[in-house]
Parts: C-alpha cells; structure tokens; sequence
C-alpha cells in the first residue's frame, strides 16, 4: 500500500499527519514534492529542513517571514517533510516534475524552471493509465494531452506515445485563478523587485476577488458580464496552450481534464470547443473516492518504484531516471547564480544526486 500526502489539507496543523502515518501500514509513502526532485528516498536526504525548504520549494527562510496564505502550505509541507523523513526514513520517497524527466529534448528545458509541478506529473500518470486501460491501447500508444487545473494554477502537458515530451506550468501558462501565469518581460523589468509571493497574485481573483472556478461558473450563468469576461479569458488561455501542446504530440487524440475545475461543464464544452478535440475527465482508480487525481498519481508511482501493480506504466515514463534539478536549463545571465544555487543545494542535501550526463 501506498500513501500520497498533500499538505493542504493540514495547512494550519501539519502535526496531524505524523499521528496519522503511525496508524498505518504503509509500504510507501509518497511525500509532498513540490516542484520535484530526481527519486529521492528519505534516507537519502541530508538535512530535511533544508531540502524541503530549497529544493521543493525553491525558497529561501527568509520567505516564510510573511503573513500569506501560501506561507501557511509553505511552512506546512517543511514541517511534514521534517517529520517523514526523521519517523520513516526507508518508506518516504520524493518524486519527480515534469522537467526532470529524460523523455524530453533539453532544448524545450531552456529558461524553463516550472514545465508542470509533480502534482501535474502525477495526473499525467493517471491519465496515460487510464486512458490506455480505457481503450484497450499499450502505453506507447497513448497520445493525449493532460490538462491538471488546479486551484491557483494550470499545467498543460504533451504526453508522445504515453511519454511526456513537454510541459506548459502554472507559472509560465496563461491566466489562472491565482497566478498572472507568464508575465511580460517590460512587466518584469519596470517592477524590477517581486516578492516570493508574487506568484500567487495577477490571475482572475485580482480581476473578481473570487478564485473558484466553479462560483465564477455559477455566477457567469447567472449573467454576472465580469464573471463571463473572466470564464472566457481562463478556458481560452487553456485553450491556446492545448494548441501549443500539440505541436509536441500532433497525434493526440483527446485531452483529458483532471483537477478541481475540471467537473464544471462549461469548461469542458467551452474548450471543446476552441481545440476540435474531444475533452474528457479521468476515471479514477479503483476503489479510489473523493480522491483527488494528482493523489491518485502519487499513490501509482509510489507503487510502482517499489515493483508494484503499477510498476510497468511507472517504467515505460522513465520516472525513475528521472535527473539533476529544475535550474538546470536556466542560461539567461542575470539568473545564473539562481541556477547555481539550486544545483549545488541538490548536491549537498542529497546523498549521492542524481545529476544528468549531458550537463
């Protein structure tokens, strides 16, 4: 058995989950990742405030001096790292994004930190699963592109003969209900200084005040123009990085909608639409309720690291050699000694790192 652990949930009280894990006979126990890291077993991990902090969550201390909503899941997932990694060292495990797979040529990495979280990874996984079990195809038939709308953000992923070839994150998307997603560069350089925090603001809740989809939905039915306007600009943003998507997998042959919005009809039939693909939802493991699809991924590859029924699905997308960091690609020169920074935190908070060859 496995266990996949999002912090949200415990936000204010991540003590909670310690209790918790005791209660349960788990073989493995997929942890929060963040923006992700190569394979990394707890024992693996020097110090685990450290990696949490720096390397899931590319952040600094100093980041978590605020008063913010983000800072609450921030320090959360620190504390509940802290505690798996110190109670259960051989059963924690920390997985992979998007752009640390090898199924990608590094010239899409270029300048690209944020290709899709492990929460959109972990989607993808249970969509190219079930999508192949669906229609009765191998996975090196599957050719979809995965949509993970999630709270604050979108990711768009470009999935090649059930490999992941590339990725638009949340951060570099269009518009999400949090995030203004990619930002001008003049927008950039005229501010000159953003905050860690910065990335929560500038999507549809700075338009509205409201970032659930489904109330804007709602109120978009009703006739409310903004919420229409607001509805519009979403899906159509999603509907502009399917298109870009699927240079990288012309074959295609539908995306799949997974997250919290993607139960709300108008997006499906709004996007339907404006990509002349057929737009369906993932049908969620078995015995799997109430469980979110990113849950569900975690949980799939946690079983199949460790030889499980997943293990051929989690081996044809090469998720174990999966290597070096998110910076690595970065080459703009005023952003090099982030790049740095974030790869020798890599080799000092983890034992023997997994750095890629072609670097």
């Amino acid at each position: 058995m496995s266990i996949a652990l999002i912090p949200l949930a415990v936000a204010r009280e991540p003590w909670l989950l310690s209790g918790l894990i005791k209660t349960l006979d788990a073989d493995v126990v997929v942890a929060p990742s963040g923006y992700g890291v190569p394979v990394t077993w707890g024992f693996e991990v020097v110090d685990a405030r450290r990696f949490a902090l720096e390397l899931l969550l590319l952040s600094k201390p100093s980041d978590l001096d605020f008063e913010h909503p983000g800072v609450f899941v921030y320090r959360a997932l620190v504390d509940v790292v802290s505690d798996l990694v110190r109670e259960l060292p051989d059963k924690v495990v920390f997985i992979p994004s998007v752009i640390l797979l090898p199924t990608m040529p590094w010239f899409r990495k270029v300048n690209r930190v944020d290709m899709g979280t492990v929460d959109k990874l972990a989607s993808t996984v249970l969509a190219v699963h079930q999508y192949g079990v669906k229609e009765s195809l191998d996975y090196d038939s599957v050719n979809i592109i995965v949509v993970e709308t999630g709270y604050g953000y979108t990711g768009v992923i470009s999935v090649d003969k059930g490999l992941v070839v590339d990725g638009v994150g949340g951060t570099t998307a269009c518009i999400g209900p949090l995030t203004a997603g990619a930002l001008d560069l003049e927008v950039v350089a005229g501010v000159g200084r953003w905050s860690r925090w910065s990335i929560f603001r500038g999507g549809i809740i700075d338009v509205l005040g409201v970032a659930d989809l489904s109330v804007i939905a709602g109120n978009a039915r009703e006739g409310d123009e903004k919420a229409k306007a607001a509805f519009e600009a979403y899906v159509e943003c999603i509907a502009k990085d399917v298109r870009r998507a699927l240079v990288t997998s012309p074959k295609a042959e539908v995306v799949v909608v997974t997250g919290r919005n993607s139960k709300i009809p108008e997006l499906k039939r709004t996007l339907e639409e404006r990509v002349d693909l057929e737009v369906i939802t993932v049908n969620s493991l078995p015995g799997a309720k109430n469980v979110k699809e990113a849950a569900q991924g975690y949980a799939m590859i946690g079983d199949g690291l460790v030889g499980g029924l997943f293990k051929n699905v989690i081996e044809h997308m090469k998720v174990k050699d999966a290597c070096g960091t998110v910076a690595d690609h970065v080459i703009h020169p005023e952003a090099l000694d982030y790049r740095e920074r974030v790869r020798s935190a890599y080799k000092q908070l983890v034992v023997k790192p997994k750095m890629c060859d072609n670097l």
